[in-house]
């Protein structure tokens, strides 16, 4: 449902508006050996965050930044927002009171608070390593929907969002982003370590793995298999429409009215291999060695089908 987030656009704005105040060594500290950004992120938000009581239908949207949580996100909310459409009253649905900054470690220390009283399901989305949320998610067996993309695209998209989004540090060039998110400068940490992380849990019966890719090429089918994991049970024609109004094309045309000042940050390209515009040999040869040094063998490693996507 493309409806206007208003608790999303605010944060951002206030967010925004508070950066561009600030010099950019002042933009990201440190928790736990991890940058955030300073103006949508704090160490208190953090400590408060493990009071959030998770529930087992709770629907949990896992991914590093510019993997692809916006599109996917949309996905989860009108998969959500459609079932609950139909079994609920009207009144009751898209309520902007109950509305929360979908991102679980963005907000005020009263968020949780505040989601411990939201009514079932509650769609929250996160960039953070497991080991960093909140207990109760893994002890109450909450779904896990985990979201990879291939890690020369997430540079490429990650590097045009840092030079367009006031909250995080930009960069003159491409080769000086390069080699910040090689060496694990960048706000939520390195690539490769959130993979390696999550991929002790890639076995996990409440964590379902999708990539980018796979949903680029066939969209109804991770819709369906998506609803499926969650048990939202919805007709042929719900699924299509939720299918229909996730097409890049149709999220960039609304993102004005989703996202605000930010919706055409976010919604840049939506494509696979945009990297090759900007990697280098070299960038290319470094890539490829961290990846089989880091991940290449492993469960997500597979996955990614790095061979496919990532060899020039």
């Amino acid at each position: 449902m493309e409806k206007p987030r208003k608790k999303f656009i605010d944060v951002v704005h206030k967010a925004m508006v508070a950066a561009n105040t600030m010099d950019r060594d002042e933009l990201l500290f440190s928790y736990k050996g991890i940058l955030y950004p300073l103006t949508v992120c704090s160490l208190e938000v953090f400590k408060a965050m493990e009071s959030l009581e998770a529930r087992s239908d709770d629907v949990i949207l896992a991914g590093y930044p510019k993997s692809g949580t916006n599109w996917v996100g949309q996905i989860l909310s009108d998969l959500v927002a459609t079932f609950e459409k139909k079994t609920q009253d009207e009144e009751n649905v898209n309520d902007e009171d109950l509305e929360e900054f979908p991102y679980l470690e963005v907000g005020d220390t009263g968020k949780y608070e505040r989601m411990n009283k939201l009514p079932s399901r509650r769609v929250i989305f996160t960039h953070l390593l497991p080991d960093n949320l909140p207990r109760s998610i893994f002890k109450n067996k909450a779904k896990i929907l985990l979201l990879l993309r291939n890690p020369k695209d997430v540079a490429t998209s990650f590097y045009h969002f840092s030079n367009g989004m006031s909250v995080l540090p930009s960069y003159e060039t491409w080769d000086d982003f390069f080699i910040a998110f090689m060496t694990e400068k960048m706000p939520w940490g390195s690539y490769f370590n959130y993979l390696s992380e999550w991929n002790k849990y890639a076995d996990d019966e409440n964590v379902m793995t999708i990539t980018y890719e796979e949903l680029k090429e066939n969209r109804a089918l991770g819709v369906k298999n998506i609803a499926a994991f969650f048990g939202i049970s919805l007709t042929e024609e719900e699924l299509q429409g939720v299918v229909e109004r996730s097409s890049f094309q149709s999220m960039k045309e609304n993102s004005l009215k989703t996202h605000g000042a930010l919706g055409s940050v976010l919604f840049r390209k939506g494509g696979v291999s945009d990297w090759k515009s900007l990697f280098n040999e070299d960038q290319n040869e470094k890539m490829d060695k961290a990846f089989e040094e880091h991940i290449a063998g492993t469960k997500l490693g597979m996955k990614l089908k790095y061979d496919v996507y990532c060899k020039a």
